[in-house]
Protein backbone atom coordinates (compact mmCIF):
# COMPACT_ATOMS: atom_id res chain seq x y z
CA UNK A 1 0.00 0.00 0.00
CA UNK A 2 1.20 3.60 -1.06
CA UNK A 3 2.03 5.57 2.31
CA UNK A 4 1.91 9.47 1.95
CA UNK A 5 3.46 11.60 4.33
CA UNK A 6 1.12 14.71 4.86
CA UNK A 7 2.66 17.75 5.86
CA UNK A 8 0.37 20.30 7.78
CA UNK A 9 0.28 23.58 5.03
CA UNK A 10 0.94 26.00 7.22
CA UNK A 11 4.67 27.04 8.41
CA UNK A 12 5.92 25.53 5.48
CA UNK A 13 7.13 28.87 3.50
CA UNK A 14 10.50 27.71 3.51
CA UNK A 15 10.54 24.39 2.41
CA UNK A 16 8.51 25.69 -0.51
CA UNK A 17 11.89 27.75 -1.59
CA UNK A 18 13.76 24.32 -1.58
CA UNK A 19 11.31 21.94 -3.19
CA UNK A 20 9.75 24.24 -5.85
CA UNK A 21 11.81 23.53 -8.52
CA UNK A 22 10.06 21.71 -11.10
CA UNK A 23 10.60 18.23 -12.41
CA UNK A 24 11.71 17.84 -16.16
CA UNK A 25 9.88 20.50 -18.03
CA UNK A 26 8.41 19.92 -21.47
CA UNK A 27 8.38 21.34 -25.24
CA UNK A 28 7.08 24.48 -25.97
CA UNK A 29 5.21 25.91 -29.29
CA UNK A 30 5.65 29.58 -27.45
CA UNK A 31 1.74 29.28 -27.56
CA UNK A 32 -0.99 29.68 -25.14
CA UNK A 33 -3.17 26.30 -25.39
CA UNK A 34 -6.29 25.81 -24.70
CA UNK A 35 -8.57 22.77 -24.99
CA UNK A 36 -11.83 21.93 -23.84
CA UNK A 37 -12.08 17.95 -23.36
CA UNK A 38 -15.92 18.13 -21.93
CA UNK A 39 -18.08 15.30 -22.14
CA UNK A 40 -21.61 16.49 -23.39
CA UNK A 41 -22.34 12.52 -21.76
CA UNK A 42 -20.88 13.76 -18.30
CA UNK A 43 -23.27 13.05 -15.26
CA UNK A 44 -23.95 15.53 -12.35
CA UNK A 45 -21.28 14.04 -10.39
CA UNK A 46 -18.67 14.87 -12.86
CA UNK A 47 -15.97 16.93 -11.78
CA UNK A 48 -15.10 20.07 -13.68
CA UNK A 49 -10.51 19.60 -13.53
CA UNK A 50 -8.53 22.33 -14.37
CA UNK A 51 -4.76 21.99 -15.34
CA UNK A 52 -2.09 24.67 -16.50
CA UNK A 53 0.82 22.52 -17.98
CA UNK A 54 4.29 23.72 -17.37
CA UNK A 55 5.39 24.52 -21.34
CA UNK A 56 4.84 22.42 -23.84
CA UNK A 57 1.59 20.40 -22.22
CA UNK A 58 0.72 17.50 -24.05
CA UNK A 59 3.30 15.93 -25.79
CA UNK A 60 6.23 16.62 -24.56
CA UNK A 61 6.71 12.60 -23.72
CA UNK A 62 7.84 12.98 -20.38
CA UNK A 63 6.38 15.38 -17.67
CA UNK A 64 3.58 16.95 -18.42
CA UNK A 65 2.40 13.67 -20.43
CA UNK A 66 2.58 11.61 -17.17
CA UNK A 67 0.27 14.45 -15.57
CA UNK A 68 -2.18 13.88 -18.52
CA UNK A 69 -2.76 10.50 -18.07
CA UNK A 70 -3.76 11.17 -14.97
CA UNK A 71 -6.53 13.44 -15.76
CA UNK A 72 -7.21 11.32 -18.86
CA UNK A 73 -8.10 8.28 -15.99
CA UNK A 74 -9.87 11.02 -14.27
CA UNK A 75 -12.10 12.02 -16.88
CA UNK A 76 -13.07 8.74 -18.00
CA UNK A 77 -14.03 7.51 -14.09
CA UNK A 78 -15.82 10.40 -13.25
CA UNK A 79 -17.26 12.19 -15.93
CA UNK A 80 -17.27 16.06 -16.21
CA UNK A 81 -15.06 18.36 -17.85
CA UNK A 82 -11.07 18.86 -18.40
CA UNK A 83 -9.64 22.27 -19.19
CA UNK A 84 -6.05 22.16 -20.46
CA UNK A 85 -3.91 25.85 -20.65
CA UNK A 86 -0.31 25.58 -21.23
CA UNK A 87 2.77 27.89 -20.70
CA UNK A 88 4.86 29.35 -22.56
CA UNK A 89 8.98 30.01 -21.86
CA UNK A 90 7.80 33.42 -22.06
CA UNK A 91 5.46 34.03 -19.26
CA UNK A 92 5.77 36.22 -16.59
CA UNK A 93 4.41 35.59 -12.93
CA UNK A 94 1.42 37.85 -13.83
CA UNK A 95 1.09 35.29 -16.59
CA UNK A 96 0.60 32.26 -14.61
CA UNK A 97 -1.83 34.40 -11.97
CA UNK A 98 -3.71 35.05 -14.80
CA UNK A 99 -3.78 31.36 -16.03
CA UNK A 100 -5.11 30.17 -12.56
CA UNK A 101 -7.43 32.59 -11.49
CA UNK A 102 -8.91 32.30 -15.18
CA UNK A 103 -9.33 28.74 -14.68
CA UNK A 104 -10.75 29.91 -10.71
CA UNK A 105 -13.20 32.10 -11.91
CA UNK A 106 -14.65 29.62 -14.70
CA UNK A 107 -15.50 27.20 -11.69
CA UNK A 108 -12.78 24.42 -12.38
CA UNK A 109 -12.30 22.79 -9.03
CA UNK A 110 -9.80 21.10 -8.71
CA UNK A 111 -7.31 23.14 -10.41
CA UNK A 112 -4.10 21.65 -10.92
CA UNK A 113 -0.53 23.31 -11.73
CA UNK A 114 2.30 21.22 -13.13
CA UNK A 115 5.35 22.48 -12.06
CA UNK A 116 7.70 24.77 -9.43
CA UNK A 117 6.94 27.92 -11.90
CA UNK A 118 3.08 28.11 -10.70
CA UNK A 119 4.32 27.85 -6.78
CA UNK A 120 4.23 32.05 -6.38
CA UNK A 121 1.17 32.03 -8.60
CA UNK A 122 -0.74 29.13 -6.88
CA UNK A 123 -0.05 30.76 -3.36
CA UNK A 124 -1.74 34.11 -4.29
CA UNK A 125 -4.71 32.38 -6.05
CA UNK A 126 -5.24 29.63 -4.06
CA UNK A 127 -5.83 32.03 -0.78
CA UNK A 128 -8.56 34.03 -3.24
CA UNK A 129 -10.24 31.21 -3.63
CA UNK A 130 -10.43 29.48 -0.43
CA UNK A 131 -13.25 26.79 -0.95
CA UNK A 132 -11.70 25.37 -4.39
CA UNK A 133 -8.97 22.93 -3.91
CA UNK A 134 -5.68 23.34 -5.96
CA UNK A 135 -2.86 20.85 -6.92
CA UNK A 136 0.28 21.64 -7.63
CA UNK A 137 3.17 18.94 -8.81
CA UNK A 138 6.54 19.49 -7.40
CA UNK A 139 6.27 22.26 -4.95
CA UNK A 140 4.78 23.25 -1.63
CA UNK A 141 2.90 26.32 -1.57
CA UNK A 142 1.82 27.53 1.76
CA UNK A 143 -2.04 27.27 1.98
CA UNK A 144 -4.72 25.25 3.80
CA UNK A 145 -6.26 24.66 0.38
CA UNK A 146 -3.67 22.82 -1.51
CA UNK A 147 -2.59 19.42 -2.36
CA UNK A 148 1.29 19.52 -2.51
CA UNK A 149 2.60 16.42 -4.89
CA UNK A 150 6.24 15.76 -4.42
CA UNK A 151 8.28 13.11 -5.33
CA UNK A 152 11.83 11.58 -4.29
CA UNK A 153 13.27 11.82 -7.78
CA UNK A 154 16.70 11.06 -6.54
CA UNK A 155 15.98 7.99 -5.45
CA UNK A 156 15.08 6.73 -9.05
CA UNK A 157 18.13 8.09 -10.39
CA UNK A 158 19.94 6.09 -7.76
CA UNK A 159 19.00 3.39 -9.40
CA UNK A 160 19.61 4.45 -12.48
CA UNK A 161 23.05 4.97 -11.51
CA UNK A 162 23.45 1.77 -10.24
CA UNK A 163 22.22 0.32 -14.00
CA UNK A 164 24.56 2.55 -15.65
CA UNK A 165 27.70 1.35 -13.51
CA UNK A 166 26.45 -1.71 -14.50
CA UNK A 167 26.23 -1.10 -18.01
CA UNK A 168 29.02 0.81 -18.67
CA UNK A 169 32.05 -0.66 -20.99
CA UNK A 170 33.81 2.64 -21.20
CA UNK A 171 33.65 3.24 -17.21
CA UNK A 172 32.40 6.43 -18.18
CA UNK A 173 28.54 8.03 -18.33
CA UNK A 174 26.93 11.29 -18.63
CA UNK A 175 24.32 13.20 -16.72
CA UNK A 176 22.30 16.13 -18.63
CA UNK A 177 19.88 18.38 -16.68
CA UNK A 178 17.32 20.57 -18.31
CA UNK A 179 17.99 23.67 -16.15
CA UNK A 180 19.91 24.23 -13.19
CA UNK A 181 17.18 24.48 -9.87
CA UNK A 182 17.36 22.61 -7.22
CA UNK A 183 14.88 19.93 -7.83
CA UNK A 184 16.78 18.84 -11.13
CA UNK A 185 19.68 18.67 -9.11
CA UNK A 186 17.95 15.90 -6.81
CA UNK A 187 18.12 13.93 -10.20
CA UNK A 188 22.00 14.37 -10.26
CA UNK A 189 22.48 13.63 -6.70
CA UNK A 190 21.21 10.36 -6.86
CA UNK A 191 22.35 9.27 -10.06
CA UNK A 192 25.85 10.14 -9.29
CA UNK A 193 25.53 8.84 -5.85
CA UNK A 194 24.25 5.60 -7.51
CA UNK A 195 26.99 5.05 -9.76
CA UNK A 196 30.13 5.58 -7.16
CA UNK A 197 28.09 3.25 -4.61
CA UNK A 198 28.28 0.95 -7.55
CA UNK A 199 32.11 1.56 -8.99
CA UNK A 200 34.16 4.37 -7.83
CA UNK A 201 35.94 4.34 -10.68
CA UNK A 202 34.01 5.50 -12.93
CA UNK A 203 33.91 9.09 -14.50
CA UNK A 204 30.59 10.32 -14.40
CA UNK A 205 30.31 14.07 -16.90
CA UNK A 206 27.30 16.81 -15.75
CA UNK A 207 26.26 19.55 -17.49
CA UNK A 208 23.02 21.68 -17.71
CA UNK A 209 21.58 23.33 -20.65
CA UNK A 210 20.15 26.11 -19.18
CA UNK A 211 20.21 28.49 -15.75
CA UNK A 212 17.95 29.93 -13.58
CA UNK A 213 14.58 31.64 -15.03
CA UNK A 214 15.85 30.68 -18.33
CA UNK A 215 13.57 27.26 -19.00
CA UNK A 216 15.15 27.04 -22.60
CA UNK A 217 16.69 24.00 -21.13
CA UNK A 218 12.97 21.82 -20.64
CA UNK A 219 12.48 22.78 -24.15
CA UNK A 220 15.06 22.55 -26.52
CA UNK A 221 16.07 18.54 -28.31
CA UNK A 222 18.79 20.23 -30.33
CA UNK A 223 20.44 21.33 -26.79
CA UNK A 224 20.02 17.80 -25.15
CA UNK A 225 21.66 16.44 -28.93
CA UNK A 226 24.13 18.44 -28.99
CA UNK A 227 25.09 17.73 -24.81
CA UNK A 228 24.33 14.24 -25.52
CA UNK A 229 26.70 14.14 -28.94
CA UNK A 230 29.39 16.00 -26.42
CA UNK A 231 29.65 13.58 -23.81
CA UNK A 232 30.03 10.66 -26.31
CA UNK A 233 32.80 11.82 -27.91
CA UNK A 234 34.57 12.27 -24.72
CA UNK A 235 34.00 8.78 -24.16
CA UNK A 236 30.52 8.38 -22.24
CA UNK A 237 28.54 5.17 -23.34
CA UNK A 238 25.24 5.47 -21.38
CA UNK A 239 23.70 8.63 -20.84
CA UNK A 240 20.67 9.60 -18.01
CA UNK A 241 18.59 13.04 -19.14
CA UNK A 242 16.59 14.22 -16.51
CA UNK A 243 15.59 17.51 -19.58
CA UNK A 244 11.97 17.06 -20.47
CA UNK A 245 11.48 17.29 -24.50
CA UNK A 246 15.24 17.97 -24.62
CA UNK A 247 15.88 14.44 -23.44
CA UNK A 248 14.61 13.25 -26.55
CA UNK A 249 17.36 14.70 -28.53
CA UNK A 250 20.17 12.86 -25.95
CA UNK A 251 18.03 9.72 -27.25
CA UNK A 252 18.25 10.53 -30.42
CA UNK A 253 22.03 11.04 -30.22
CA UNK A 254 23.04 8.19 -28.34
CA UNK A 255 20.96 5.94 -30.91
CA UNK A 256 23.49 7.45 -33.54
CA UNK A 257 26.74 5.36 -31.83
CA UNK A 258 26.29 1.83 -31.58
CA UNK A 259 27.00 0.17 -28.20
CA UNK A 260 25.78 3.34 -26.44
CA UNK A 261 23.00 3.46 -24.25
CA UNK A 262 20.24 6.49 -22.97
CA UNK A 263 18.09 6.59 -19.73
CA UNK A 264 14.69 8.22 -19.87
CA UNK A 265 13.12 10.08 -17.43
CA UNK A 266 9.50 10.49 -15.91
CA UNK A 267 7.33 8.41 -18.51
CA UNK A 268 8.79 5.31 -20.06
CA UNK A 269 10.58 6.69 -22.76
CA UNK A 270 10.79 2.62 -24.43
CA UNK A 271 7.16 2.78 -24.99
CA UNK A 272 6.79 6.12 -26.62
CA UNK A 273 4.96 6.39 -29.69
CA UNK A 274 7.38 9.06 -31.45
CA UNK A 275 10.58 7.62 -29.53
CA UNK A 276 10.40 3.95 -31.25
CA UNK A 277 12.80 4.67 -33.78
CA UNK A 278 15.37 4.58 -30.73
CA UNK A 279 13.75 2.25 -28.35
CA UNK A 280 16.77 -0.22 -29.08
CA UNK A 281 19.14 2.70 -27.01
CA UNK A 282 17.05 3.34 -24.23
CA UNK A 283 18.00 1.04 -21.48
CA UNK A 284 15.69 2.00 -18.82
CA UNK A 285 13.55 5.05 -17.90
CA UNK A 286 13.38 6.75 -14.33
CA UNK A 287 9.31 6.69 -13.97
CA UNK A 288 7.89 9.93 -11.99
CA UNK A 289 4.46 8.67 -11.36
CA UNK A 290 2.78 12.17 -11.58
CA UNK A 291 -0.24 10.27 -12.97
CA UNK A 292 -1.18 8.87 -9.67
CA UNK A 293 -1.05 12.22 -7.54
CA UNK A 294 -2.92 14.21 -10.13
CA UNK A 295 -5.40 11.22 -10.14
CA UNK A 296 -5.54 10.79 -6.48
CA UNK A 297 -6.50 14.53 -6.03
CA UNK A 298 -9.42 14.70 -8.73
CA UNK A 299 -10.85 11.75 -6.94
CA UNK A 300 -10.52 13.38 -3.39
CA UNK A 301 -12.15 16.56 -4.64
CA UNK A 302 -15.06 13.95 -6.61
CA UNK A 303 -15.65 11.96 -3.08
CA UNK A 304 -15.68 15.30 -1.08
CA UNK A 305 -12.73 14.84 0.74
CA UNK A 306 -10.28 17.08 -1.06
CA UNK A 307 -6.44 16.22 -0.41
CA UNK A 308 -4.39 18.67 1.12
CA UNK A 309 -0.59 19.16 2.89
CA UNK A 310 2.06 17.79 1.51
CA UNK A 311 1.72 14.02 -0.04
CA UNK A 312 5.06 12.58 -0.54
CA UNK A 313 5.43 9.51 -3.30
CA UNK A 314 8.53 7.87 -2.95
CA UNK A 315 10.07 4.47 -4.22
CA UNK A 316 8.97 2.38 -1.62
CA UNK A 317 5.36 3.26 -2.75
CA UNK A 318 5.88 3.22 -6.78
CA UNK A 319 6.14 6.61 -6.51
CA UNK A 320 8.90 6.39 -8.62
CA UNK A 321 10.33 3.10 -9.84
CA UNK A 322 13.36 2.09 -12.47
CA UNK A 323 11.33 0.55 -15.87
CA UNK A 324 12.39 -2.65 -16.95
CA UNK A 325 10.75 -2.47 -20.60
CA UNK A 326 13.06 -3.96 -23.24
CA UNK A 327 14.43 -6.29 -20.88
CA UNK A 328 18.25 -4.58 -21.23
CA UNK A 329 18.47 -4.41 -17.61
CA UNK A 330 17.08 -8.21 -16.59
CA UNK A 331 20.86 -9.06 -16.54
CA UNK A 332 21.34 -6.76 -13.77
CA UNK A 333 17.85 -6.96 -12.05
CA UNK A 334 19.21 -8.74 -9.12
CA UNK A 335 21.92 -6.17 -8.41
CA UNK A 336 19.00 -3.30 -8.98
CA UNK A 337 16.96 -4.98 -6.43
CA UNK A 338 19.25 -4.98 -4.29
CA UNK A 339 20.19 -1.42 -4.26
CA UNK A 340 16.31 -0.41 -4.34
CA UNK A 341 15.60 -2.74 -0.51
CA UNK A 342 18.59 -0.70 0.73
CA UNK A 343 17.03 2.71 0.06
CA UNK A 344 13.96 1.51 1.15
CA UNK A 345 15.18 -0.01 4.22
CA UNK A 346 17.45 2.82 5.15
CA UNK A 347 20.65 1.25 4.95
CA UNK A 348 21.65 3.87 1.94
CA UNK A 349 20.55 7.32 2.41
CA UNK A 350 20.27 8.70 -0.99
CA UNK A 351 21.77 12.38 -1.17
CA UNK A 352 18.78 15.17 -2.41
CA UNK A 353 22.20 17.50 -3.71
CA UNK A 354 25.20 17.03 -5.48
Amino acid sequence: MRRVTKIAASGIATAALALSVSACGSTSNEKDKATDGSSSSAGKNGVKVGVAYDVGGRGDHSFNDSAARGMDKAKAEFGGELKELTAKTTDTEADRVQRLTDLADAGYNPIVGIGYAYANSMKQVATKYPKLTFGIVDSVVDAKNVDNIVFTEEQGSYLAGVAAALKTKSHHVGFIGGVDVPLIKKFEAGFNQGVKDTDKSIKVDNQYLSHGSDTSGFASPDKGKAAAQGMLDKGADVIYSAAGSSGNGSIEAVNGKKGTWAIGVDSDQYNIASLAKYKSSILTSVVKNVDIGVYELVKSVHDGKPKVGTNTYALADGGVSLVTSGGFIDDIQVKIDAAKKKIIDGTVKVKTTP
